[in-house]
This record gives structure tokens, sequence and C-alpha cells, in this order.
């Protein structure tokens, strides 16, 4: 009988991360490791990190520095780093922390069991951060035995990316730009649906170019598509799937066909993240974003054309290196001209390998500061405004379970992504969709009441 062994994985970084955790606590859970919520319980230990902000790569090193004591105290312990750290840093990551076993990039998740197995048996510790131009999504079916969200899902359709941003590590560390095959994403789709998923959100660095890597005469097998437009209807198509999300996307490969969809299918939440990283051109230039101002705002005039009630939002750098006063005034005025209904906003810091950390025209941490507070300030003021406009309207929403609030307080999220709390004295289901009259903005949320 095998014996059976637990597993601790902390999980750094964006959906793509959260995906890949969830892929990797299913392989190991075929070698018999059944997950844990204490470290302090674990024969194996796995941090998916993330590098794309040195704030996210600072806390994965030090709580990597943390199990230090576990390892002097339990020698047989398997302690590993996976995800963008992992491939950035590579073999430095052994000679820095001696009590790692493993160091594993994103392309080599698949391995994983084995390579802890190597490690546990052969005392042997190994570097696995190959990326290869050839490299295969193999096919993969998420186990529904309990563990995950019951009534929605990531689904992974492309790794990596081929746009080489000045500011971003992503090329580096995730390779260039894989798509999935298309019958593998339908068939993870369909599985999910017949097991009571309802919503599915499609992953990827930037999912607008998914396909463009394959070969067109190998494309468009078992109800997939040739590009993402293409894939986005068949997915629709999935009896039982209610939503369909997608994240992230490149304003530079925002098509008319895919603009379209939000008009043309009904199970496309109106809800669109679409980085613009800058309002300046000057800026963008200098990121190597491929767009100007003008292009990003004609397609977004053009989304709210199609789908008029179109959440927008977006993610903001802020302090790129040469960005001066007037450069942020024309990210101010772009905010305030779309009108995010979010915004993911950040100071500017220099990435490994990234082009933009030999640019000597620096800005100071106290300029970003200010201009990081002045642009959420603002951004926030937009937000709440949006969020009051809909009070008194009903929406769908939804059910992602009980509420962090007391008594019998209940969570949702409507089409556009807005969280609602609402009462309920009957018990709800997550999944379940139901209407809630709104009637109260608050901070981050609405409060309503069931129709």
């Amino acid at each position: 009988m095998t014996k059976t062994r637990n597993l601790y994985i902390e999980t750094f970084g964006c959906q793509m991360n959260e995906r890949d955790s969830e892929i990797m606590a299913q392989l190991m859970s075929q070698a018999a490791y059944l997950e844990t919520a204490s470290p302090e319980e674990a024969d194996c230990i796995v941090v998916n990190t993330c590098s794309i902000r040195g704030k996210a790569a600072q806390k994965a090193y030090s709580l990597l520095g943390g199990y230090r004591r576990l390892k002097k105290r339990r020698p047989d312990l398997v302690i590993a780093v996976a995800g963008c750290v992992a491939q950035q840093d590579g073999e430095s990551l052994l000679k820095k922390m001696p009590h790692l076993d493993l160091v594993i990039g994103p392309q080599n998740i698949y391995r994983l069991p084995e390579l802890v197995e190597a490690a546990r048996w052969q005392a042997s510790r190994t570097t696995a951060t190959e990326l290869t131009k050839d490299f295969v999504i193999p096919p993969f079916l998420p186990k529904m035995d309990g563990s995950g969200a019951p009534h929605k899902r990531f689904v992974t359709i492309m790794q990596g990316c081929n746009n080489f941003c000045t500011y971003c590590v992503v090329p580096h560390t995730r390779g260039r730009e894989v798509s999935r095959k298309p019958e593998d994403i339908i068939n993870e789709v369909r599985h999910l649906a017949e097991h009571g998923v309802r919503e599915v959100t499609l992953l990827g660095q930037n999912v607008n170019s998914y396909g463009q890597d394959r070969n067109p005469a190998t494309l468009a097998e078992n109800g997939g598509g040739d590009d993402f437009p293409s894939l986005l209807r068949a997915v629709a198509a999935v009896d039982g799937i209610r939503r369909v999300r997608f994240t992230t996307s490149h304003p530079k490969d925002l098509s008319a066909r895919l603009i379209s969809c939000f008009a043309e299918l009904e199970k496309l939440c109106p809800h669109f993240h679409l980085p613009v990283q800058s309002g300046s051109d000057r800026i963008l230039a200098r990121m190597n974003r491929k767009y100007t101002r003008a292009d990003y705002l004609a397609k977004v005039s053009e989304l709210r054309r199609v789908r008029p009630d179109i959440a927008i939002t977006t993610d903001l750098i802020i302090g790129f290196p040469g960005e001066g006063e007037d450069d942020f005034a024309d990210t101010m005025e772009l905010v305030n001209f779309v009108r995010y209904d979010s915004a993911f906003s950040f100071k500017y810091s220099d990435r490994p390998n990234a082009a933009a950390t030999a640019f000597t025209d620096k800005v100071s941490e106290e300029i970003k500061s200010r201009r990081l507070t002045l642009l959420q300030q603002r951004q926030d003021e937009i937000s709440g405004e949006i969020s009051q406009a809909m009070v008194g309207h009903t929406v769908e929403v939804m059910v992602e379970g009980k509420s962090k609030n007391a008594g019998e307080q209940w969570s949702g999220r409507t089409p556009t992504n807005r969280i609602v709390n609402f009462s309920s004295q009957q018990p709800l289901s997550p999944g379940q969709f139901i209407d809630i009259y709104l009637e109260e903005a608050c901070r981050h949320s609405l409060r309503g009441r069931i129709v």
C-alpha cells in the first residue's frame, strides 16, 4: 500500500499561478499526497512564486527563508520553489538557500511528482527551469473531488508572452506564447460543466493572441477555433456554462471580431480587463506597448458602442523611468475620461532581465508615492460614483457563498464582477443565480435584497 504524505502549497501572484498550484496539487494527489493547511504538518512544501513586482518576490523569499527551521528539524522534508521567481533565479536559489531541494519553472510543473520523489530518495537538489520552443501544454482534466470552488474555475488556454514590454519579466520567466490545443480546452470546460461549474475564466498572459503560434492546418479541431474569438464562441456553446470571462488582454491585439463577441455572446460577461499602463504616448512608446493613447481610446469607444453596460478595468504603472509631470497628467486625464470601474495601480520597480532596468532616468520613490496616492484617490471616487449609479437597479447575481459580514449575509457577483452582499433566511448554494435589488453602495461592494 502506498504511504500517504502531506503537501502544503503557498501561492503568490496572478490567476495563472493559482491555476498552476491547483494542477500541482492534483498531480501530487495522484502520487498519494494530501493537501494540508499547515506547513508544519507537510512532507513536501511548494512555494509558487511571482516576480512581476519586487514586493511579491520579496514576500516569497521571506517565506522560503522561514522554512529553514522546519528543514533543520525534519531533514526528510522536501521544499520546492516554483513559478516565476524560480525561473528567474534558477540555480542561484539553491546556492542562496541550502535548505531548498527543488527549483521548478512554469513549464516544468507537470514533472513535480517525479522531481519530489527523486529529491526524497536520491537526496538530489535539482533545478528544472528549461524553456523550450516546442513546449506543449499537456491535456489536463481537473479532479472534481470537493477541493476548489464548486461553481467557478480558471481554465488555462495559453502561457508565455511575445511582447517584451520593457518593464516586464514574463517573456523571460514563462517563455514565448504557447497556445493550448482547442480540443483540450473544450474538453476541460465540458468536464467542468458536467460537474456543476457554471462560470469559467479563460487564462493567459495575452489571451487576445491565442492561436497565433499554431499551424493553421492543425486548428479548428473538435469544436475549437483558430483564434480567440472562435474559441470564445466554442466555450460559450458548452451546455451548463452560464458565464464566461477571460483575462488578460493586450490592447494591440484587441480585434473587431473579439469586440463583436460582447454583443453576440449572451454568456460572455460584460467585463473587460484592458491594461493601459500609462496615458502618455511618450511613456507607452518607452514601455514598448505598440499602441497609442488614441488607439486605446478608439477600442474603448467601440467596446462601449457594442455593449453599453460593459465594465472596463485596467492596470496602471506609476513612476515609469522618465515619467514627468506632463506624462502623469496625461494618465490622470485618461482615467477621468475612460472612468474605469476599477484599476490595479502600482509604483514601477526594476525587474531582472527587463529592458527598463537599464534606463537611467528613474523617478524617485517620493514622487512615485505622491502620484500613486493621487491616482488611487481619484479612481476610488470614480468607482464609488459608478457604484452609486447602480443603486435602484436589479441585477442578476451568482452566489459565491456566505458573506464575511455577520448574520444571514450572503455574497455574490454581478456580470460586471461587482461584489453584492444581501440577506437570505433560506440556505443558498454557490453557483445559484438570483436577482438582487441594489439598495446601497459601500466602499468596495454593493448591498441589496432578494427580489
